[in-house]
């Protein structure tokens, strides 16, 4: 005699349908409860290529860390984070700086904000040449950008990091012979009426102290680099200083804060000095 078998369906999940499938819920959507508020959600550290414009290229590829975020009002229990990425790979797989705005405004929609903040930061090249031999090498410097729109107005700060010698004034006053000289870190942010170059900024903050920096020198252009530190000695605070005096003689510029902290060489703490323009 032949068996039969009866097939036994598996039991439907219980819960919200549609079609036979599970009801996707968007729980980002919900409401919430606990009247607060978030200025600023969205997603931190994406890696991602982007192009610049430079003085001598026309254009240099880089790779940003980028942050987007959006204003939560208290309402909504939470943003959709993929729509940062849709929105961003939306102007192709390399952001030009120049779609800057057209993303901070596609955000707004995209994600039915009243503010938008778009943060890039990035390293950028420069070709330099040693002061006596003249060989070339790259030197790499960090700049970002910090962008916001509310509602259809832009608030743009530029930010250049640059690397510098500066020697002590007061090590080589009192010294029989030799002075303590240490590699220092300006950090420079501006806001302007129009675009400043990049290399505007990197040369503004390099003339500013002891020496530049070279990622080359050979033994002449070393003993010059190092005579040339030791003629320009600057306190932090005549490095800041400096840099601002230029700052403040630029036609452009209508907001800065430049910092300026000293790796000290003698010391186990850095020397550190700070303005900003109110």
């Amino acid at each position: 005699m032949q068996k039969i078998t009866r097939s036994v369906r598996p039991a439907r999940p219980s819960g919200p349908q549609s079609n036979g499938q599970l009801k996707m819920q968007d729980k980002q959507n919900e409401r919430d409860h606990r009247e607060l508020p978030i200025d600023k959600v969205g997603v931190r550290g994406l890696r991602f290529p982007i192009q610049i414009r430079d003085k001598a290229r026309v254009l240099q590829n880089t790779i940003a860390t980028i942050g987007m975020y959006v204003d939560l009002p208290k309402e909504f229990k939470g943003t959709h984070m993929s729509r940062f990425i849709e929105v961003l790979n939306a102007h192709g797989s390399v952001v030009h700086v120049e779609n800057i705005e057209d993303i901070l405004y596609a955000m707004q929609k995209k994600l039915k904000a009243a503010t938008a903040h778009l943060e890039m930061e990035f390293p950028f090249f420069l070709v330099k040449k040693a002061p006596v031999s003249g060989m070339e090498s790259v030197m790499d410097y960090t700049a970002r950008f910090d962008a916001t729109a509310c509602g259809r107005e832009i608030d743009f700060v530029l930010t250049v990091k640059t690397a510098v010698t500066t020697l002590c004034p007061c090590s080589k006053a009192i010294s029989a012979y030799g002075a303590h000289n240490q590699r220092g870190e300006v950090t420079v942010q501006i806001r302007s009426k129009k675009a400043i170059w990049i290399e505007d900024l990197i040369a503004i903050t390099e003339s500013s102290a002891s020496s530049e920096l070279y990622s080359l020198l050979k033994r002449q252009d070393e003993k010059f680099v190092t005579e040339r530190a030791y003629d320009n000695p600057v306190f932090v605070e005549d490095l800041v200083r400096n840099v601002v005096l230029k700052l403040n003689a630029h036609p452009d510029v209508t907001w800065y804060k430049v910092e300026a902290e000293n790796h000290e060489s003698i010391h186990s703490h850095n020397a550190y000095a700070c303005i900003e323009k109110g």
